[in-house]
This record gives C-alpha cells, sequence and structure tokens, in this order.
C-alpha cells in the first residue's frame, strides 16, 4: 500500500468510494502477532502469540481481562488495545454499579463499534489501529466477536485474526462443526494447534503462546505456563502415537477465505 492523493484525511472518501486511512488501520491489524478465538456452548477459548522486538526485550500483553465474564484478545497496535481495553473496563463497572449485573456481551461489542466508528468520521481522530477478539459469557450462553477498525462487528463460532492468520482460518474451517459439543480441553487443545498452524514451523511451546478461558462456573482467567507446557506435550505424544500407528489427522480442507 502507498500514499495518494485520498489518504491524507480519514474523512476524505476516494472516487472509488473507500476511506484510506481505515483500510491502513485494518491493515495494521494483520501486520500484529496472531490472535485465535474459538466457542462452544459453555466455553470460549482465547489465545494469542508472544512475539517480543528482540531477544533482550520482553513481548507485549496481548490478552486482557475486561470483567469476571468478559476478556479480551488483540492484534495490532498494542496502545490501541490497551486503551480500549480500559474503556470497556469502565463499562462494565458502570453497568454493575447502575444495575447490579453483568453487562451483557453484545452490548458492550456494541458501545465499542460505535467508539471506534466515530474515529473514522471525525477529521481531527484517527482510526484505531487494533482489530479485538471478545470472548464472553452470559445469560443467552458463550459468544466470541470481532471487533474491527471500521466499527463493524461480527459474531464468529472461531475466528483468528494477525499475522499469517489464515493458516490457522484453514485449520478451524475444518473444525469448526465439532466446536460446538466440544469440552474445555477440547477447546484448548484446537486452539494450540491453530497457534502452531500460525508458526510455519516453529516449535510451539509454552512462552511463546497465552491462552485464556471463560465459561460456565469459570470466570475469565489465562492459564499458567506449566499447564500450558503441560497440555502442549500431551497432545505431542497423543499425535506421535497417532502417527506410529498410521493415523493421519486431516488438517487440509478446502481454503475459503474468512478475510474481512
Amino acid at each position: 500500500m502507498f500514499r495518494n492523493q485520498y489518504d491524507t484525511d480519514v474523512t476524505t472518501w476516494s472516487p472509488a468510494g473507500r476511506l484510506f486511512q481505515v483500510e491502513y488501520a485494518m491493515e495494521a491489524v494483520k501486520q500484529g502477532s496472531a490472535a485465535i478465538g474459538i466457542r462452544s456452548k459453555t466455553h470460549v477459548v482465547l489465545a494469542s502469540v508472544n512475539k517480543a522486538n528482540s531477544e533482550l526485550s520482553s513481548h507485549q500483553k496481548k490478552i486482557f481481562k475486561v470483567d469476571d465474564h468478559i476478556g479480551i484478545a488483540i492484534a495490532g497496535l498494542t496502545a490501541d488495545g490497551r486503551v480500549l481495553s480500559r474503556y470497556l473496563r469502565s463499562e462494565c463497572i458502570n453497568h454493575s454499579f447502575t444495575y447490579e449485573s453483568p453487562l451483557p456481551v453484545g452490548r458492550l461489542v456494541v458501545q465499542l463499534a460505535d467508539k471506534a466508528q466515530v474515529c473514522t468520521q471525525r477529521s481531527w481522530k484517527r482510526p484505531y489501529g487494533v482489530g479485538l477478539l471478545v470472548a464472553g459469557l452470559d445469560e443467552s450462553g458463550a459468544h466470541l466477536y470481532y471487533n474491527c477498525p471500521s466499527g463493524n462487528y461480527f459474531e464468529y463460532q472461531a475466528f483468528a485474526i494477525g499475522s499469517r492468520s489464515q493458516a490457522a482460518k484453514t485449520y478451524l474451517e475444518c473444525k469448526f462443526e465439532t466446536f460446538m459439543s466440544s469440552s474445555k480441553e477440547d477447546l484448548i487443545r484446537d486452539v494450540l494447534f491453530a497457534i502452531k498452524e500460525t508458526l510455519q514451523g516453529d516449535k510451539l511451546t509454552s512462552s511463546i503462546c497465552t491462552v485464556s478461558v471463560v465459561g460456565v462456573g469459570e470466570p475469565f482467567h489465562i492459564m499458567d505456563q506449566k499447564t500450558i507446557q503441560e497440555l502442549i506435550e500431551s497432545f505431542e505424544i497423543k499425535e506421535g502415537e497417532a502417527a506410529d500407528h498410521g493415523v493421519v489427522p486431516d488438517r487440509t480442507p478446502e481454503a475459503a477465505p474468512m478475510d474481512i
């Protein structure tokens, strides 16, 4: 992508009906480290890739707790993600204080989308350069939403955003029909396999991924690295045993693009 005479202002339309600065913000999401979400009837699992700028630095936090029943995973500009996570926490606290009940996930997502949309309609603002996967549980069940910098939002059974996310989407498209009836352990296994697809040959370890869970009777929490590493090792052992018996997992479905 390159500069042109229609991208100096977020409110300037191109003759083709495009807002280039909004598209640039969506491109920033694609450049960020991958984040993946999967939901069943009772649980939602979020995972992100921990990518450090150098061997001497720590990674940026990509998964944030919003409330006991809601959490987010981000891809894109981390600073924008932190600002939006604070906004989401504030909205949840205000609703809980006023109505003495948890804020429904869908309502919070709409408020977030409205906030993002305002930035596409004001010349003195810029779009948020971050995409959010919002996982939550309310009276209507488990939910997984994707909030786009353009102000659009979509509910998904499973979704992946960030760099090299298409490989994860291809894997999820093969497995999504089983997700609704999956247990929490199965969801964690699938999200780890999806993360592995985005690494393009790099070894999956607990140090390069973060996994969080929210579900019925289980508040949103980030799993500790020791537990994740044990799960990764157990899944690799099962995969190896299946290969020894000549059983090869089917992970090559027809690719169906899910990009927005």
